[in-house]
């Protein structure tokens, strides 16, 4: 069965950092062979894309929130993804998904492209 856990969220005040963290598990779930996502959803609003990084990190997206506050990495030894988020502002409260890709497929930003899910962990930026 896989999983896909997601750790590190919490309460931080604004200019603050957090660094999420995602390990994946189960059964012949081959995680470095997957794109892997961050996504996040603020109550009321849609879930969003965050970041996306292909299974050899070569190809790294970012929403435009995200360009130069968050990085997205990966270390497919460990088979866990991290994103690291700094500057953070109220706006980005959110919980924050972490999602997996079709083996060897290429990073997407729209999340029906994303097979496996976690539950989440909440983020929450105070001001």
């Amino acid at each position: 069965q896989v999983q896909l856990v997601e750790s590190g969220g919490g309460l931080v005040q604004a200019g603050g950092s957090l660094r999420l963290s995602c390990a994946t598990s189960g059964g012949s779930f081959e995680t470095s062979l997957r794109p892997m996502a961050w996504f996040r959803q603020a109550p009321g609003k849609e879930c969003a894309f965050v970041a996306a990084i292909s299974r050899n990190a070569g190809d790294i997206r970012y929403a435009d929130s995200a360009k130069g506050r968050f990085t997205i990495s990966r270390d497919n030894a460990k088979n866990t993804v991290y994103l690291e988020m700094n500057s953070l502002k109220p706006e980005d409260t959110a919980v924050y998904y972490c999602a997996a890709g079709r083996a060897y497929g290429i990073v997407q930003i729209r999340n029906a492209e994303y097979d496996y899910w976690g539950q989440g962990t909440q983020v929450t930026v105070s001001s």
